[in-house]
């Protein structure tokens, strides 16, 4: 699929595809795990690269003590506190973040978003070749089922996983469920618009999903979401059955850019002498659409451009030159708001921002001494003795990153590296031969080592305990969600338009 004539992905339609309606919901028994079903052929048969299995054993207290002595401005019994506490709403993650540079060879890890109910499992290699489910199941013994035993006043039902998308893992979860419970779980596809969907809330906010054998509903009180595209309007944004996240975390940030970036900035106020932050590029929030123009030429005519409550790469613009902002300005647009951040580039082409310009580290020169953009995708999941790594995997930009943008390339061939797309249909596709396996042959042309890897580790943690902290302060003293606070903190009638009450 290639760009448009104006320089645009053509991903970044604001009008979402038709409806439609979604499969009939399906029993997922125990002992049905296929992991040919769950990963990509090449994580299947790939080997974990010792750095990510020496990595994935070092725990909490050893990364402390390595990342303390690397930043000897941070306060070891904060990091630790900030590693070894459960939160109480966000407890599954991802964060996509940039290896990056400055103009003095600083090298950073930066956070550009940070997701609820993310991807990667499928394509991240098995830290124990003996164990067919891999993370799968790690994250459903570690995280899911703590947070279900934790759970008071929990619904009579069963178990069910919902999704949208990336069905290769939601089932996957559901196979794990039903071993780790030895119980049937419902794999219920919660498709945006469906007329006819297989699952719904009750009164009591109950989650309830139609039988596949006798039609009748039954009552569900824990199941793990993977409804990631605009999550909030169909489901409530808390429940008395158990969502695995909450939608409340999407809107505090998990999949709300502008609400992420004012959690971001106000644990970094909190951590302010603590020798702790989490390091974005510099973001202007609450931007009207007349107001773009004028941010991007503030910061050199070079900027990214994001609709605030997109995910996979969508609604996302980046802009180098006049033709790409005319061309953003032309499209329409879902909501009224949007975030305007830092672009980051080459040495000759990146944003002019308050901090440090930054540039792309990306990938080691192949043997045409090109280098691509590649981001780190870092998810982690938290149980009862705090956080922990999930998987890992990095994806690079389709075109080579280079000195000097010319007027025909389209800067986001240079600069995405989401591999979701849609087709013509409106379906979702993937584009896997971008994809950066953690395996022998591939992690080492990220040029990454294992404090690079630390650092994306606490950069992540930082960032949801950011977002998980909101989400605490958007909830009112009846658990639901205070939707004047949330008014106030997002003034987006689009937005709130859509909210499920």
């Amino acid at each position: 699929m290639t760009a448009g004539s104006d320089g645009s992905p053509p991903s970044q339609d604001p009008v979402p595809p038709r409806p439609r309606r979604g499969a009939a919901p399906r029993v997922v028994d125990p002992g049905s795990f296929d992991d040919v079903a769950h990963f990509y052929p090449k994580a299947l048969n790939a080997a974990l690269h010792p750095q990510l299995r020496f990595f994935a054993s070092l725990g909490n207290e050893r990364i402390a003590t390595r990342y303390c002595h690397l930043h000897p401005k941070a306060r070891r019994s904060t990091v630790i506190d900030v590693l070894t506490r459960c939160p109480e709403h966000f407890r599954w993650g991802g964060a996509d973040l940039f290896p990056v540079t400055t103009e003095s060879g600083e090298r950073r890890i930066v956070v550009i978003e940070t997701n609820s109910c993310p991807s990667g499992q499928k394509s991240y290699p098995r830290t124990d070749e003996v164990s067919e489910q891999g993370g799968y199941r790690i994250l459903v013994e570690r995280s899911f089922a703590p947070t279900l035993a934790k759970r008071r006043a929990l619904p009579r039902g069963g178990l069910a996983v919902l999704f949208d998308k990336n069905e290769m893992e939601a089932s996957g979860y559901a196979a794990a469920m039903a071993d780790v419970f030895d119980e049937p779980v419902h794999l219920v596809p919660c498709m945006d618009g469906d007329p006819d969907p297989g699952w719904r809330f009750n009164a009591d906010r109950v989650l309830e999903v139609r039988s596949a054998t006798s039609g009748e509903w039954q009552p569900i009180r824990g199941a793990l979401r993977y409804v990631t595209q605009r999550p909030w309007n169909r489901i409530p944004a808390t429940t008395r059955t158990c969502i695995y996240n909450p939608v409340l975390t999407c809107l505090s940030g998990g999949r709300n850019k502008l609400m992420a970036a004012k959690a971001y900035d106000l644990l970094n106020a909190e951590l302010s002498g603590e020798g702790l932050a989490i390091r974005v590029p510099e973001t202007i929030w609450d931007v009207s659409k007349d107001e773009v123009s004028l941010w991007v030429e503030r910061m050199g005519g070079v900027a990214v451009v994001k609709d605030p409550y997109s995910n996979a790469g969508q609604g996302v613009f980046t802009i180098t030159r006049p033709a790409e902002l005319d061309a953003f300005m032309r499209r329409p647009a879902r909501y009224d708001r949007f975030i305007v951040q830092a672009l980051i580039g080459n040495v000759g082409w990146s944003s002019r921002s308050r901090g440090a310009r930054l540039y792309h580290i990306g990938t080691v020169p192949d043997r045409r001494g090109r280098i691509h953009v590649a981001d780190l995708r870092m998810m982690v999941a938290a149980g009862p003795e705090g956080f922990f790594p999930v998987a890992v995997y990095a994806r690079r930009a389709r075109a080579p990153l280079p000195t000097v943008l010319d007027a025909e390339t389209p800067s986001w061939d240079v600069l995405g590296t989401n591999l979701s797309v849609r087709d013509a249909h409106g379906d979702w596709a993937t584009q896997t031969e971008r994809l950066v396996l953690m395996d022998q042959r591939d992690f080492s042309r990220l040029g990454l080592g294992l404090d690079d890897l630390i650092e994306a580790y606490i950069e992540t943690v930082l960032a949801m305990t950011a977002i998980d902290r909101m989400a605490g302060r958007l909830m009112n003293t009846r658990r639901r969600l205070n939707r004047r606070l949330f008014r106030s903190l997002d003034p987006d009638p689009s937005l709130l338009a859509e909210i499920r009450a």
